[in-house]
């Protein structure tokens, strides 16, 4: 063999040999980085040095209880820690001397964000809009708390008065103050269009809406709708079950929606029952950056049985069941165990549902997509925080005469109206 040849022999063998130590390195630093004893070795070794080396005496139970919000924050936004009060009050379920703001909130990227304000309640007639991020809950910081703790902060007896500190994309920020009271979701709304086009609008999938959507289906049937427009735009929030019944409504047959485990193994399969649609004649989903939840599931079910166009924007993205495990402390971790999915198993957390024709309307433009937000210093949206104390007025909600045109609407009727009206079959 030439010096040639055994020189490339050699530099192929030891290049080889980096591949397989410098890949064996990676492997085994992956495997510890998700190993359990791993991680908990670095715990011990961290409050090892608290209880030798910290300056003062730690209170360790404060220690503790720090390391476990932390181990939640770093899951999802509906995973977190409880202390014993809030276990007491989880299990209790409903304190009627306290009541919220009416807004379906989530964290994106340690910001928490409203989804979508409850048409009519009081953070809606406050000025509040989905996109909004809340930086300030009078003069607690919401940034790096978690979201049921901001959710606490906001709740308070009615009448009572709560300051909002809003970041919005394309405007200075600015403090709105929202009276708490208790909200009153309004009922799903109906009305018809030119072209035998019947338009229903949710405002809730809350338990029970689903009855009430079915009936301004009928409602409309009978005033001779032979295609509908189910808009489901800044509906978030509701029950896995009602979602399911309402696209049962426009649904006979099949996967409605799945729920997801550990392993994305699927836990359970919601199906069609052929007695309980009403409406097969076309129809078209209306979603924006504010559906969420329940009515990602209706969406969904459209998109995966074909069933009719989605139009609007990429929904938010929700959809989680959480299960509260007690610590010896009788503290306890909620920790989300469930994940909403579509028929073909798509979990929503995260990820939404996107519109089979995507329609952004005008005037939410400058609305903040939660896409576009880091959760670092240098993000547009937090650049311009300051001292909450530094309080500026809402700006002025648009002259209704200045509203612009629904672009979403208009394409979804456009779309009706090109489709040829099916036989309508009751059953």
């Amino acid at each position: 063999m030439s010096f040639r040849s055994k020189f490339a022999v050699v530099v192929f063998s030891a290049t080889l040999a980096l591949y397989a130590v410098v890949g064996g390195w990676m492997f085994t630093r992956a495997q510890q980085q998700n190993d359990p004893g791993a991680q908990l070795r670095i715990f011990e070794s961290v409050l090892q040095h608290i209880n030798d080396d910290y300056v003062d005496e730690p209170d360790l139970n404060k220690v503790r209880a720090g390391a476990l919000r932390g181990l939640a924050y770093g899951l999802d936004p509906y995973s977190t820690y409880l202390t014993v009060d809030q276990v007491r009050d989880y299990r209790a379920n409903i304190d009627k001397s306290q009541v919220g703001i009416g807004a379906e909130l989530s964290q994106v990227a340690s910001y928490l964000y409203v989804i979508a304000p409850v048409k009519g309640g009081p953070a809606d007639e406050a000025g509040v809009q989905a996109g909004d991020i809340i930086e300030y809950i009078d003069s607690k910081a919401t940034r790096d708390i978690s979201l049921y703790d901001a959710k606490q902060l906001l709740n308070g007896a009615p009448g009572s008065e709560v300051k909002l500190r809003v970041l919005r994309a394309g405007t200075r920020p600015f403090v709105v103050t929202v009276k708490r009271r208790p909200v009153d979701v309004p009922a799903a709304e109906a009305r018809m269009e030119a072209g035998k086009i019947g338009i229903v609008h949710v405002n809730s999938l809350a338990a029970g809406e689903s009855a009430d959507v079915q009936k301004r289906v009928q409602e409309l049937l009978k005033q001779g709708a032979t295609k509908i427009v189910l808009d489901l735009r800044s509906v978030a929030g509701g029950s896995l079950e009602e979602g399911v019944k309402v696209a049962n409504l426009f649904i006979k047959t099949g996967t409605l929606a799945e729920t997801v485990g550990k392993g994305g193994k699927i836990l359970n399969t919601l199906t069609a029952d052929p007695k309980q649609a009403i409406f097969d004649g076309p129809a078209v989903v209306l979603i924006d950056r504010g559906t969420a939840g329940a009515a990602e599931v209706v969406a969904s079910a459209f998109e995966d049985a074909k069933r009719g166009e989605v139009v609007g924007e990429k929904s938010f993205g929700a959809g989680t069941d959480q299960q509260l495990f007690p610590l010896r402390g009788g503290d306890g971790l909620l920790l989300t165990v469930v994940k909403w999915a579509s028929p073909k198993g798509k979990p929503f957390l995260g990820a939404g549902v996107a519109p089979t024709v995507e329609v952004k309307r005008p005037e939410l433009a400058e609305a903040v997509d939660p896409d576009d937000l880091t959760g670092n210093d240098d993000d547009s949206i937090a650049r311009p925080s300051a001292s909450p104390d530094k309080r500026e007025a809402a700006p002025e909600a648009a002259s209704p005469k200045q509203a612009p045109e629904d672009t979403q609407l208009k394409k979804a009727l456009d779309l009706l109206r090109e489709s040829k009206p099916a036989t309508q079959k009751t059953e």
